[in-house]
């Protein structure tokens, strides 16, 4: 509402006020996320502590790691360079699925507030020829946002995955999986059976929590995970919605349950010709066998986000918000620590971890090539490079 102004403001007032607008919006970091003045009060939130062979583990597999971590409002990446860690991370509005696209190169990050944002990242390969800016050759091979589509946010989506060399979400808000498209348009391609009716499927309400994606070389090739497999008044979100051993696991080809007995899973992967899954609300990471799960490792925490490599499998680990402790029956929630876990498949052995004292909550772990992505532009492990950030946002180039 505006209001007609019977007087010319002082001169001293405009120049204050034209000051602090011209001011405003200089961060990159602040530009990406459209969080003004937001962007550098999360210091407490990167210290972390390591235990066992956790670099020693990320430098062999020379792999980068991406990890979401939702609540924080915090994607980050970590790998090893020259042999030492290399942390780096970016604030977005509450990160969920992270997906990789090997063929384009490129990186998706879901963030779910409402409206719904899919961020595509590609590796910076090098910078425009500027007479008014140094090279900048070390920081290449970071990402940086190219776009940025729009969704819904009642599509409330959760994991990404890249199928097909297409991109698809769980829409979890309609019980569904839907495909995504480069003009921020969506469509329903797949759902299980249990939500259909004689007056169509049940896509008004989350009843469900379909939350994951076990992504094949095809939408009826992959698998799903979720809450439960009844539709009813008790909903996600609901004190008295059931959840102990009550999570299942969805062929896509049949659309029909194919595991039962989990709790609240997520995560779930194909990884050497098994559907792998976090058991979350018992902290368990492990595998479906003849219809039944079976765990390999219980570590300390709501097990959510999942990434292997060769036989380690990264897994992460988050506290259970108080709320909603009554969906983690199986963990100690007072102990519960936000980290990750390097765990070999064979044995179930933890052999290195990372855990942030001050973290929260873990969505997705993916990971990368070294070789093509080492992380984001911000530094997690020292002061920011003001100057070299915005020379870098001045002048990138991506392939």
């Amino acid at each position: 509402m505006t209001s007609e102004i019977k007087r010319q403001p002082p001169p001293e007032e405009l120049k204050s006020l034209w000051a602090h607008h011209n001011a405003e919006w200089r961060d990159p970091m602040e530009v990406i996320s459209l969080w003004d003045g937001e962007a550098d009060q999360v210091r407490d939130l990167l210290q972390y502590r390591v235990t066992g062979a956790w670099w020693d583990i990320l430098d062999d597999t020379s792999i980068t790691l991406l990890i979401s971590r939702e609540y924080e409002h915090l994607v980050m990446a970590m790998c090893v360079l020259d042999g030492k860690p290399f942390v780096t991370y970016l604030r977005l509005p509450h990160p969920s699925g992270i997906a990789y696209d090997a063929d384009s190169k490129t990186v998706h990050i879901a963030a779910t507030r409402n409206p719904n944002q899919v961020f595509a990242f590609k590796a910076v390969s090098g910078t425009m020829p500027r007479s008014d800016m140094p090279y900048q050759g070390s920081q290449f091979r970071q990402l940086v946002p190219v776009q940025s589509n729009f969704y819904p946010g009642s599509l409330y989506i959760h994991d990404l995955a890249v199928i097909g060399g297409e991109l698809y979400a769980n829409s979890v808000g309609q019980n569904a999986i839907v495909r995504l498209s480069e003009q921020g348009q969506h469509e329903r391609v797949w759902w299980p059976k249990v939500i259909e009716t004689e007056d169509g499927p049940v896509i008004g309400q989350n009843h469900l929590q379909l939350n994951s994606i076990a992504a094949g070389t095809s939408i009826v090739e992959s698998y799903f995970s979720a809450s439960i497999d009844v539709v009813s008044t008790r909903r996600p979100g609901h004190k008295n919605f059931p959840v102990d051993k009550r999570g299942v696991i969805f062929s896509g080809q049949t659309r029909e349950v194919i595991a039962r007995g989990l709790t609240r899973p997520h995560s779930a992967c194909i990884y050497d010709s098994h559907i792998w899954v976090d058991n979350s609300g018992y902290g368990e990471l492990g595998y479906i066998e003849n219809g039944q799960f079976r765990a390999v490792t219980r570590l300390p925490g709501w097990t959510r986000g999942l990434t292997f490599h060769r036989h380690i499998a990264f897994v992460g680990t988050s506290r259970v918000i108080p709320r909603f402790s009554q969906y983690a029956p199986g963990l100690e929630v007072e102990s519960s620590l936000c980290g990750l876990h390097a765990v070999d498949t064979h044995t179930g052995k933890t052999l290195g971890s990372l855990v942030w004292p001050y973290g929260n909550q873990i969505f997705a772990l993916k990971s990368v090539p070294r070789a093509l992505v080492t992380g984001f532009p911000f530094h997690a492990n020292a002061k920011r490079a003001t100057r070299q950030e915005r020379q870098l946002f001045y002048a990138f180039e991506t392939e």
